[in-house]
């Protein structure tokens, strides 16, 4: 088992860290968070013309079809920056659920525009707090009507088509549904992350097109957002090391009582601390990353696995960057709360943390008891 990516993998991150180096400096990112887009629209448009948008889609529908190993070291990448940009709910989710389970003429209508970043989804699924689940919907669609009421959606004010997650005669489904169209009305937000922006949907009797099978809507957003937790993985790592370079280097260059900070024992064991997070992180994430690209029925634990690692790093260095910064880390004018922010955000995207430490336990006492 080779758990490293190739050397066309490699380059192709470089070319990714290149590129964002020039486009996506920290100004970038606190442009969204202190103006009123909801993305930067011409990084989103950059990064679809690079192929980014499109890397795991299949050609015939406006991909390069490259595979999802590929789609896994772009994310790592567009978490070192903190990328103001709606990627993972359009690409890592909506994009997953059309290719896993549209019809042709779904896929077709969908797929190139996300591909080309002309179009942007999102995931609605949530109506309350809790781990989400079947019995948490209520949600529901009568002859190809939608009601009901959607929050927090992440990247919902940008979205312009959204995989809804509804009640009907066959129990819970899921439906495309075009956000322009009649029946449909959103509210931003407020939230720790304003580069993300998290919208209220509110759907009356809006036309909704079945997406799957009638009934099998929890089977399908299970394997789904168990790919999108290998990727959204491998964001939080990107961004957990970001934030441990960001305080080593503050440690190497801030001078207190004549030395180093970083020549303190207290501020040594707190890098190395984070960097061994951030190394559990990165080392779940990657075997994650080959239960994807194999379809291995590892997946579930492994995806679980990874992403309550990656979490738990994440949210980690982004607080003790903070820490090492000492009071200036906790002003507007450095960028460490820019992490802490992402890191929040990230934490609850898809389902919290304790919700995915729950899963992974079933998951594993599942697991043992079929090898029993």
């Amino acid at each position: 088992m080779n758990l490293d990516f190739s050397d066309d993998q490699k380059q192709l991150k470089e070319q990714l860290r290149r590129f964002l180096a020039d486009k996506c400096p920290p100004t970038t990112v606190r442009a969204v968070l202190e103006g009123p887009e909801t993305h930067d629209r011409a990084l989103y448009a950059g990064l679809a013309e690079m192929g980014v948008l499109g890397a795991a889609i299949p050609e015939e529908f406006g991909g390069l079809g490259l595979g999802r190993l590929e789609l896994c070291v772009l994310a790592e990448e567009l978490g070192r920056v903190l990328a103001p940009v709606p990627v993972s709910s359009s690409i890592y989710l909506v994009a997953e659920y059309l290719m896993a389970a549209g019809t042709e003429a779904q896929k077709k209508a969908w797929l190139p525009k996300l591909a080309d970043g002309s179009a942007i989804g999102a995931e609605a699924l949530v109506e309350k707090a809790g781990r989400l689940g079947p019995d948490g919907i209520s949600a529901r669609v009568s002859g190809g009507r939608l009601s009901g009421v959607k929050l927090p959606v992440t990247d919902g004010m940008a979205a312009d088509v959204a995989v809804v997650a509804a009640k009907d005669d066959a129990g819970l489904s899921l439906y495309l549904v075009d956000l322009g169209a009649a029946g449909v009305e959103r509210e931003a937000l407020a939230s720790v992350d304003p580069g993300r922006s998290q919208a209220r949907i509110c759907f009356d009797n809006a036309p909704a097109e079945l997406l799957g099978r009638a009934g099998g809507g929890w089977e399908l957003v299970e394997a789904v957002r168990d790919k999108a937790a290998v990727l959204l993985a491998f964001e939080q790592i990107g961004g957990a090391d970001r934030a441990l370079e960001m305080a080593r280097d503050y440690a190497l260059e801030r001078i207190a009582f004549g030395r180093q900070i970083g020549s303190f024992q207290a501020i040594k064991h707190m890098l190395a601390d984070m960097y061994v997070s951030a190394t559990l992180a990165r080392s779940n994430a990657y075997y994650a990353a080959w239960a994807l690209s194999t379809d291995a029925a590892e997946l579930p634990v492994a995806a679980a696995t990874a992403r309550v690692a990656a979490t738990q790093a994440f949210q980690h260095c982004a607080k003790n960057n903070i820490q090492v910064h000492g009071g200036m880390g906790f002003t507007w004018a450095f960028d460490c709360h820019l992490f802490y922010r992402r890191s929040n955000q990230l934490a609850l995207a898809i389902g919290s943390q304790t919700s995915w430490e729950d899963l992974l336990i079933e998951r594993m006492r599942r697991q043992d008891q079929r090898a029993a």
